[in-house]
């Protein structure tokens, strides 16, 4: 039986755009992605602890070191410049597997930095 588990979270990283004419996405610094294990095309869950809105899309890499944390077409709709969000991927594995499984949890600073 495959049961799906939190792998990765960015906890409480801050919007540093919302680019409504872009086709569509989240762009994530690629140091943070780096750090909490998170790839390019991944989906994710967004939450947005300002609004409550929960969104999914898919990752697209952002300039390392930027913070840039960029929500793009219509995800631009769900938060604003300087709404704090949770970003987290999930994982289907083997229950006995997930038992024993840690998933990367990043706790970003002020700025969206390490």
């Amino acid at each position: 039986m495959l049961i799906e588990v939190l792998k990765s979270k960015l906890h409480c990283v801050t919007i540093t755009e919302a680019n409504l004419h872009y086709m569509g996405s989240i762009t994530i610094d690629e140091d943070l992605m780096d750090a909490a294990n998170l790839i390019a095309g991944e989906k994710v869950q967004i939450v947005n602890n300002n609004n409550g809105e929960r969104i999914e899309t898919y990752i697209i890499k952002g300039e390392r070191g930027s913070g840039c944390i960029c929500l793009n077409g219509a995800a631009a709709r769900r938060a604003v410049v300087g709404d704090v969000v949770i970003i987290i991927s999930y994982a289907q594995m083997d229950f006995e597997e997930a038992k024993t499984f840690t998933p990367t949890v990043v706790f970003p600073k002020e700025g969206n930095k390490l």
